[in-house]
């Protein structure tokens, strides 16, 4: 047993409750990091190493959660390959597309430099956070970066464009895919060499296409980022978000823990996955805009959950929504911890 109530968890030992965090943790629903929005743009928060440690740890501090993670965004690797990315108006969007390029392939360069500046927020990250707090590390999931990459924009998330580019050219955009792998391959590995105890691969868009196509043209890609990580001993969390049925397809040959959406109740998903796997998540955000009761009646199928799978950390189907009043997110990280979780 360690100091750290997450790292036990997602090893499998049990502990007398499940450890909680939240994607989107750092920043949102955090008058602190309202604060210093008022300073600083998002971009300059991100590519700031002191600022960003500041704000991946503002959680920890503000609301008691039992992991930190990275703050910063999945667009960073797109970046590393050469494309321009603007953080201004609604939303990030790209200088130019792959949609507007004749040759997407000659269009994208190799620029790991570009991601220095995360490293050194890693390094001031772990001089500064308590020594029970671990650090998990992540990047996009190959077709949610990807989705950004050819649309260019975020603000509609059906990618309209992308889609049927998938179907028009599957061999190309397969090549796409393999430069993102290489690209985030050695994010990922320079991460865990920086020190972060675990790795997220966030694959948001995962139900934006057919299952059988995910699994041809991305699955491969996943699996490859995720088993590089692992090789290293570090564990990996891989949430593929809105894949629904296609959750018979994700096994511990895949990853070490599989972060749920809110789609599929927890014991289906873990009848599906084996008793290997940790599972993660599946309390729907959109609960934290209702009232306290409303989240206390939710609140008991995770309680009775958590009774009786030790193998179980308490987080979200997804991020924390902007939307969300933080003495809400207080009130549930505070139930967790106090909750009788009979072991």
């Amino acid at each position: 047993m360690s100091q750290s109530i997450f790292l036990d968890t997602i090893n499998g030992i049990k502990r007398e409750r499940p450890p909680v965090w939240f994607m989107r943790q750092a920043g949102r629903v955090l008058p602190s990091y309202m604060k210093l929005r008022e300073k600083y743009g998002f971009k300059e928060l991100m590519e700031n190493p002191e600022l960003a440690a500041q704000v991946t740890l503002l959680p920890i501090h503000d609301l008691g959660v039992d992991a930190a993670i990275l703050f910063s965004d999945i667009l960073v690797i797109p970046e590393a390959l050469g494309m321009e990315l603007s953080f201004e108006g609604k939303g990030p969007s790209f200088s130019t597309a792959l949609k507007d390029v004749a040759d997407p392939l000659s269009f994208l360069s190799d620029k790991p430099e570009k991601l220095e500046h995360i490293y050194k927020a890693i390094d001031r990250i772990l001089e500064t956070k308590p020594n029970e707090i671990p650090l998990i590390g992540f990047c996009g999931g190959p077709l949610t970066t990807l989705c950004y990459m050819y649309q260019g924009f975020s603000r509609n998330q059906n990618f309209p464009d992308f889609v049927p580019a998938i179907y028009r050219d599957k061999a190309l955009m397969k090549k796409v895919v393999a430069k993102i792998t290489e690209m985030s391959i050695h994010y990922a590995l320079k991460q865990v060499e920086h020190g972060v105890k675990a790795f997220q691969l966030f694959e948001t868009h995962a139900g934006l296409i057919p299952v059988e196509l995910y699994k041809e043209v991305f699955l491969p890609s996943v699996r490859a980022i995720l088993s590089a990580v692992r090789e290293t001993g570090v564990k990996t969390i891989y949430l593929p978000k809105g894949l629904g049925t296609g959750i018979n397809m994700v096994n511990y040959d895949l990853c070490d823990c599989v972060s749920v959406d809110w789609q599929m109740p927890l014991h289906e998903v873990r009848g599906i996955v084996g008793e290997e796997m940790i599972l993660q998540g599946n309390f729907d955000p959109r609960i934290l805009e209702a009232t306290p009761q409303a989240i206390d009646q939710e609140f008991e199928y995770f309680l009775n959950y958590g009774r009786k799978d030790h193998k179980w950390i308490f987080n979200l189907g997804h991020g924390l929504l902007p939307s969300i009043p933080v003495e809400n997110v207080e009130y549930l990280v505070k139930k967790v911890k106090e909750s009788d979780w009979g072991r």
